[in-house]
């Protein structure tokens, strides 16, 4: 395609469009109600645009030996930037997604269609609920778990509790790795809740992201890992340094001192994540 083209989600109202990006010959963005949800280079899967999904895609390389074939679970689709990665950089991965929306990735597979080798099944409802009726086969043998889940610009409160992501550790191997994008403003009292979250349901919590966002100073997302077993973080440093815009890893002391006295969220206190103003995505 070489048009923006656009529809209406039947679930939601909300538009979703596919635009090219005027910069990078072969990709394409897709926005949803004015949020830019996901880039992908057609051209090469591989090259992650968004800050935050290349820190995700770092967990990507990190999780087993390079190259080697995963298991992974995706919660919410977008236009499948993660899943073509993984498929891109470790071939003959088996990976689910959940996404709410059909019609999202209908639009999404005859605009930006990916390949047909790829070992991607499709779920549709919400992510909560699909995610308690997997096979019972995944069940304590997924590698990686993506939690990048957004109703609009927000992400929902049902997917924010310990009830939830004690759902997610469930299908997990015993050195899994558990991902969640957050999105977060100043003071990141979001972002420091679900780091204390996790932390109550897994033990070990890393956080990495853009150095003004982790000091409070602007909107923007924190990416935080988790899992029962310590991780594999001595190459994040290495990783990060390579990235566009200066980013830090925070952990073990320097992450406690980040949750700060936040108390980790059950489903009854609960909340979506704040909306950012509507100029965070002006160009």
């Amino acid at each position: 395609m070489s048009e923006s083209s656009s529809i209406v989600l039947s679930g939601s109202g909300l538009t979703a469009s596919i635009e090219p990006d005027s910069f990078v010959d072969g990709a394409f963005q897709l926005i949803v109600d004015g949020t830019p949800q996901s880039h992908v280079n057609m051209r090469d899967p591989r090259e992650l645009f968004f800050e935050y999904v290349r820190r995700i895609g770092h967990v990507v390389d990190l999780v087993r030996p390079p190259g080697s074939p995963i298991t992974a679970v995706h919660l919410g689709a977008g236009a499948l930037t993660l899943p073509r990665y993984v498929d891109a950089t470790r071939p003959g991965s088996r990976q689910q997604v959940i996404e709410l929306q059909r019609d999202l990735v209908d639009f999404v597979r005859e605009q930006l269609p990916w390949p047909k080798r790829a070992q991607i099944r499709v779920r549709y409802g919400d992510a909560r609920e699909v995610l308690g009726k997997l096979p019972a086969g995944l069940h304590g043998t997924v590698d990686l778990v993506i939690s990048d889940i957004f109703s609009g610009s927000q992400t929902p409160a049902h997917v924010t509790s310990t009830e939830f992501y004690a759902m997610a550790k469930s299908l997990l191997s015993d050195d899994g790795i558990l991902a969640v994008n957050v999105a977060d403003g100043p003071g990141l009292a979001f972002a420091r809740s679900q780091a204390a979250t996790l932390s109550a349901v897994f033990g070990e919590v890393a956080a990495f992201a853009d150095t003004q966002i982790l000091k409070g100073r602007r909107f923007g997302n924190v990416v935080l890992i988790a899992s029962r077993a310590l991780l594999p973080l001595d190459m994040v440093p290495r990783l990060l340094a390579g990235g566009p815009y200066p980013a830090k890893l925070v952990a073990g002391r320097e992450l406690r001192d980040f949750i700060a006295g936040a108390r980790a969220v059950t489903d009854a206190e609960a909340i979506p994540s704040p909306a950012p103003s509507r100029n965070v995505f002006d160009m």
